[in-house]
């Protein structure tokens, strides 16, 4: 049972530091003016997009034209990160 909870706590761990460099990816190509049409740019778009911009309906992040709301992606990802871990840690505990 132990190799289950191992398995699970890496894949969690894995698919959460996946999407944080996904975030980052799409926060460095912003910096830029990146060919709209390139696929690596619509990937990382696509990923983002629909949690963006549901952040930003919410958590109006925009000051002087600078958009905080992928900080705010970043710092939530690695909170939900820790306690989906330690959730995981507690249940293998228990069982």
């Amino acid at each position: 049972m132990q190799i289950f909870w191992t398995a699970l706590y890496q894949m969690v761990d894995l698919v959460v530091q996946l999407y944080i460099y996904i975030v980052i990816g799409r926060v460095l190509i912003s910096w830029v003016n990146p060919d709209p049409y390139n696929p690596i740019v619509r990937f990382l778009h696509n990923a983002t997009d629909p949690v963006l911009d549901r952040m930003r309906r919410v958590l109006p992040l925009q000051f002087s034209g600078i958009d905080f709301t992928p900080i705010v992606l970043l710092l939530g990802l690695s909170v939900v990160k820790q306690v989906l871990l330690n959730i995981i840690i507690q249940l293998s505990h228990t069982f």
